[in-house]
């Protein structure tokens, strides 16, 4: 199980994070007015293979056993992605893409270590963990924004296709987050799930610090 995600964590590390094809971009760059379907399917498409989001719901879910819970935590975490990417493209938010893609890569280094106990072993006290999953939430909404107001969509159904787009990043959540629950679920029931839950973390936060690396050196660098 370990192999396994460290494949699927660090192998996507060498692609663009966070982003959306150069085909993708094309399409949406071209066409004019309503179309509802194919922007659900982008925004499904963005989220399954949006790994930094998924890198995130990961640490979040880690250590969630009921479903209430999980669903609670995925609910705060969609509505802030969702807020914040009408409220950047419609409000013209300009942000650097770079820099808020280096916070969604600390984002999972956050909740790597909050999983690890770190916070309450160095400074005595638990932060409110639905809190911070709604703020990181905001941020990664933010970030798609950033790349969406680039591509100066033609404004005629932009409302409609947006909200499509959302609707997508939610089923496309959904299905990624079943696909993993099913595998932690199965995992659990090994007696090694404990003993090897510290390597998994040391290997999101691992993720998170590359990720956030590669951002700040595109900063610099562009």
């Amino acid at each position: 199980m370990i192999k396994i995600i460290w494949v699927i964590t660090i192998f996507p590390i060498i692609l663009s994070a966070h982003g959306v094809t150069t085909g993708d971009a094309g399409y949406i760059q071209e066409i004019s007015g309503t179309h509802f379907i194919p922007f659900m399917y982008l925004g499904a498409k963005h989220m399954v293979t949006g790994y930094d989001h998924l890198l995130f719901l990961i640490g979040v879910i880690f250590f969630l056993y009921k479903l209430k819970d999980i669903g609670i935590y995925v609910s705060l975490f969609a509505f802030g992605h969702s807020s914040t990417l009408l409220l950047g493209v419609f409000a013209d938010i300009h942000v650097n893409a770079y820099l808020i893609d280096a916070i969604i890569g600390l984002s999972v280094v956050y909740k790597a270590l909050d999983n690890l106990g770190a916070f309450h072993q160095w400074f005595g006290f638990q932060p409110n963990t639905k809190i911070s999953t709604l703020v990181f939430g905001l941020f990664h909404g933010f970030g798609l924004a950033a790349k969406i107001i680039e591509f100066e969509l033609d404004v005629n159904g932009l409302f409609a296709n947006l909200i499509a787009f959302n609707l997508g990043v939610e089923i496309g959540q959904l299905l990624a987050l079943s696909t993993i629950l099913i595998l932690i679920s199965y995992w659990r029931k090994k007696g090694s799930f404990i003993s090897h839950a510290y390597i998994v973390n040391v290997i999101l936060m691992t993720c998170g610090f590359i990720l956030t690396g590669i951002q700040l050196f595109g900063y610099f660098n562009s």
